[in-house]
């Protein structure tokens, strides 16, 4: 079976889109039909660092809704900004 093309917000280009909405809701749907499956995945690497940055329970609302304010910037608005202490892991020599 075919990948499902989309045009990724993130890339400009047409990609394979994701297998399924993330979540049954207006974004969900928003990021099935615009996002690439490669967009999905830094995403998802990028959600890891704020979980971690701000040390964020995804159990607690406050929680979910800064998660998905982000994810909302990442891919349709002016991109999500880094923490403000944030230092990028160094690179293996």
């Amino acid at each position: 079976m075919a990948d499902r093309m989309v045009q990724c917000v993130k890339f400009q280009k047409q990609l394979p889109g994701l297998d399924e909405p993330p979540f049954s809701n207006e974004l969900g749907k928003r990021i099935f039909e615009n996002v690439s499956k490669d967009a999905w995945q830094l995403w998802l690497e990028h959600m890891k660092m704020l979980v971690n940055e701000y040390r964020l329970n995804l159990i607690d609302r406050q929680a979910q809704q800064l998660i998905q304010q982000q994810m909302e910037e990442y891919f349709f608005g002016e991109g999500a900004a880094l923490p403000p202490d944030y230092v990028p892991p160094q690179a293996k020599q």
